[in-house]
């Protein structure tokens, strides 16, 4: 079976309204974590749990968001699944960005005006390291979770029938 590509994330949609249990065809896979902050009802049943302060909390977080992505492929809900997988994806790059940067700043300096919304340094310099093996641990534990569920069939099949009826 061919491959079929994730349509753009549309940031230019109305997050506060839309409701996309009810409406899976707004939802877009996008690249990343893309969304993660943004999409409801998803983002206000899982936020609650997303936490990587230390590896303990990180693994009760990580399980925890790892059954509710487990309880939306049982009901076939690939937006909620897809939802899942980007938070526990993000307690890795975050818990990673911790553990390689104590304050969480990667970069010197705030991001020039015209450069605002895209990701990467923007020519800023990059901080030195200052190594938290806390926090490493944690994105291990992340990294372990998010691992499982972009490998897990069920969301692979789930994921090929969403793009097949809602891609463009």
């Amino acid at each position: 079976m061919k491959k079929k590509k994730s349509k753009p994330f549309d940031y230019d949609q109305d997050f506060e309204k839309t409701d996309f249990r009810k409406h899976p065809e707004r939802y877009s896979v996008g690249k990343g974590e893309q969304g993660v902050l943004l999409v409801e009802p998803y983002k206000s049943e899982i936020l609650p749990y997303w936490r990587f302060k230390n590896p303990e909390v990180a693994k009760e977080s990580s399980e925890k968001i790892y059954e509710l992505f487990l309880d939306y492929l049982a009901q076939e809900d690939f937006v909620g699944a897809d939802m899942a997988r980007k938070y526990l994806q993000m307690g890795y790059t975050r818990a990673r960005r911790y553990a390689n940067h104590k304050s969480g700043k990667k970069y010197d300096g705030p991001v020039p005006d015209d450069k605002k919304g895209q990701s990467g340094a923007h020519g800023r310099e990059q901080l030195p390291q200052d190594p938290d093996p806390v926090k490493a641990k944690s994105a291990e534990i992340f990294k372990e979770k998010w691992d499982q569920a972009k490998q897990n069939e069920d969301y692979l099949q789930l994921m090929e029938k969403f793009k097949a009826k809602y891609s463009a």
